[in-house]
């Protein structure tokens, strides 16, 4: 009897840690200055540069990071010829250069603890986008993938933050039913062929973008 209700003691234990970790799971991580001049200019820099739409989305990358590369330094303590190295180790390179934030030579662990946010920032979709000339500004960007008018290969993607593999970014293009990509015209544009055309027309004026 002791020795069955120790277990169930200990179940019920474990059972309540994976649900408080399920349901108040960080994402990020807020500073433990939160006014400290030089960091956030830097981040404010950042928000702009990269079109973030507030801080909170610069702290979820900034806590990411940070967990990849306390994983990768203390991946780094181990033995080279450690069978948890080797295999954690070796897969999460491969998953770094599948996103683009190693490049193929560089497949050692020291590289991993070299990245920064920036890296990370460059591989969103909302980045892509604009670098690929599709959007006005970095800003612009963000409005056309919100609005659905972005798709990845024959998946319509809504998620300025969503990161792009290196062989998904050749596949970035207007959604086939936005008016960007040859879809049908939108409200607007359809309102003005009607005025165009004589028929009129009393709906309020939004821009598409």
């Amino acid at each position: 009897t002791t020795i069955l209700s120790t277990v169930v003691s200990f179940s019920v234990k474990c059972y309540e840690q994976i649900y408080y970790f399920i349901a108040d799971g960080k994402t990020f991580k807020k500073p433990r200055r939160p006014y400290e001049k030089e960091r956030l200019d830097a981040e404010l820099k950042l928000v702009g540069e990269y079109g973030l739409r507030c801080k909170r989305e610069l702290w979820r990358v900034q806590y990411a990071l940070s967990r990849i590369r306390n994983n990768a330094r203390h991946l780094l303590t181990l033995d080279e010829k450690n069978p948890r190295r080797i295999f954690e180790g070796e897969a999460l390179l491969r998953r770094m250069n599948r996103y683009g934030l190693l490049a193929d030579g560089q497949n050692k662990l020291d590289y991993v603890l070299a990245l920064t946010v920036e890296n990370f920032l460059a591989r969103r979709l909302q980045t892509l986008v604009f670098k690929a000339g599709m959007a006005k500004s970095i800003h612009h960007a963000r409005v056309l993938i919100r609005q659905r008018h972005i798709r990845v290969g024959r998946q319509i993607v809504n998620i300025p933050s969503f990161m792009v593999r290196v062989e998904s970014e050749k596949h970035i293009d207007f959604s086939l039913t936005s008016p960007f990509g040859g879809g049908p015209p939108g409200r607007v544009k359809r309102k003005n062929q009607k005025k165009a055309s004589g028929g009129g027309g009393d709906g309020e004026e939004e821009d598409e973008e």
